[in-house]
């Protein structure tokens, strides 16, 4: 069966246009409610979302579909994606859902579950529930005195915290540290600063105004310009920088370099390998992780094993493999000894724990590895296009053929926009440039061939 909502991270689409509006929302609470009815307890889920306008349209709507399946909710209003995971395990309940389009503009939203465990639901899953909601039928609703009921969690939001508190090495504190924590107006902003504060920093606040609108607007982790700033105006010890669902964080040192999801990988890696902690047989990454951390993973007698771009196929690999340390380049960082999913706040304490237990500034601290030179340029397409075709395939290859030995050409499309990523990686950066401009161009041209 072919997938018409999921895409690789749940759902995701334009607000009130198909298949972001009310109506489908609802179809899915009612879909999930009923494939998740497992056992003759009371069913529970748990619905959390980020900042965005169109949130108020789609959590009623999903509370309606589960409530009429006979799911009692539990509505936590803002909270990131991996507070949601973690809640979900913790409340015992059968289901989560986040309502965020994470790092894309407001207008964007979408919808991700998670089960029981924590973990995002399988592919068979996913496809169960296209099925129910293409059937429209209602067949295994709750009779009138079944219907669930929705109620608000107060404490939600500080047993996130303390969860997040209990990863941070017991004896030490961020006292005496200065941090700026950009929470792009997102899910995070009324959590991210408390955080740091009780752990001991002092706090610099970005992006907590949320409106509604300016979620991921100019700040955050795809934004940090205006962290750097901060960082160096306010001469702080560190930057954070979350994303709108905070399941992803960019760092900026204290000479206001930044430290890339790759970085943040290796300098666990090693910290918890030096400890004994790390399990499995390295570290798992994706296909656009630089090849310098690759070379510093094995440097440790490790592996770096890479698995396709999207972080639910890097935490199958790492169950599979049973690693413990996982992530992405752009700041999905996975650490399955304290959670489920990516979570930005969690990476970001691992990584002060090594600032505090070297008692070295960020920018000593920070720098693992050198990367090699590596660009990416996207490439916006009216339609999709096959990548496989001969007559781009063949280029492609050619391409490819020009560095061999010397560098990496990736160039795939994206799960979540309509956009050609391709990532040029090479020693020369004269070749680098030139591989990268001569691909970008064929591929442009080769859109407007098949549009």
């Amino acid at each position: 069966m072919e997938r018409r909502l999921f895409g690789t991270d749940g759902i995701r689409g334009l607000a009130n246009t198909h298949p972001m509006t009310a109506e489908v929302a609802l179809a899915l609470g009612k879909a999930a409610g009923r494939l998740f009815q497992r056992g003759d307890h009371r069913h529970r889920v748990v619905i959390g979302k980020d900042t965005r306008l169109s949130g108020y349209m789609l959590e009623p709507a999903l509370t309606a579909g589960f409530i009429s399946a006979g799911m009692d909710v539990m509505l936590v209003g803002p909270m990131p994606t991996p507070g949601v995971a973690f809640l979900t395990r913790s409340l015992r309940a059968d289901l989560g859902v986040v309502i965020s389009a994470s790092h894309n503009p407001y207008h964007d939203n979408g919808i991700k579950l998670f089960g029981p465990d924590g973990f995002k639901l399988s592919d068979e899953a996913e496809l169960e529930i296209e099925r129910l909601v293409d059937s429209g039928s209602t067949e295994g609703l709750a009779a009138p005195a079944d219907l669930g009921r929705a109620k608000r969690i107060d404490d939600a939001r500080g047993r996130y915290i303390e969860n997040l508190k209990s990863s941070f090495p017991k004896g030490l504190t961020l006292a005496g540290l200065k941090i700026v924590v950009d929470s792009a107006h997102g899910a995070a902003y009324q959590l991210a600063g408390t955080l740091l504060f009780e752990l001991g920093a002092e706090v610099i606040r970005l992006g907590v105004q949320p409106n509604g609108l300016n979620i991921n607007e100019n700040c955050g982790s795809n934004h940090p310009e205006s962290l750097r700033e901060a960082v160096l105006r306010e001469r702080a010890d560190l930057g954070v920088a979350l994303d709108g669902d905070a399941d992803r964080v960019v760092l900026v040192d204290n000479e206001g370099s930044l430290i890339d999801g790759d970085q943040v990988l290796a300098l666990i890696a090693r910290s918890w390998h030096g400890e004994g902690r790390l399990k499995g047989r390295g570290v798992v990454a994706t296909v656009m992780s630089n090849l310098g951390l690759e070379k510093h993973v094995r440097s440790l007698g490790l592996e770096l094993l890479r698995t396709k771009v999207g972080d639910r196929y890097v935490v199958e690999r790492m169950r599979a493999e049973g690693c413990n340390v996982g992530g992405e380049q752009s700041g999905h960082i996975i650490l399955s000894d304290f959670a489920t999913t990516g979570d930005g706040l969690l990476a970001a304490l691992q990584v002060l724990a090594v600032i505090r237990q070297q008692d070295r500034p960020a920018a000593e601290v920070g720098r693992v590895f050198t990367p090699l030179p590596q660009q990416l340029k996207n490439i916006r397409v009216a339609r999709r296009i096959d990548l496989t075709a001969p007559e781009i395939a063949g280029f492609l290859d050619r391409e490819q053929a020009r560095l061999d030995g010397i560098g990496r050409l990736l160039v795939r499309a994206s799960g979540t926009e309509p956009v050609i990523r391709v990532m040029v990686e090479a020693e020369d950066e004269a070749l680098l440039k030139d591989v990268l401009e001569t691909v970008s161009e064929r591929i442009a041209a080769y859109s407007q061939e098949a549009a």
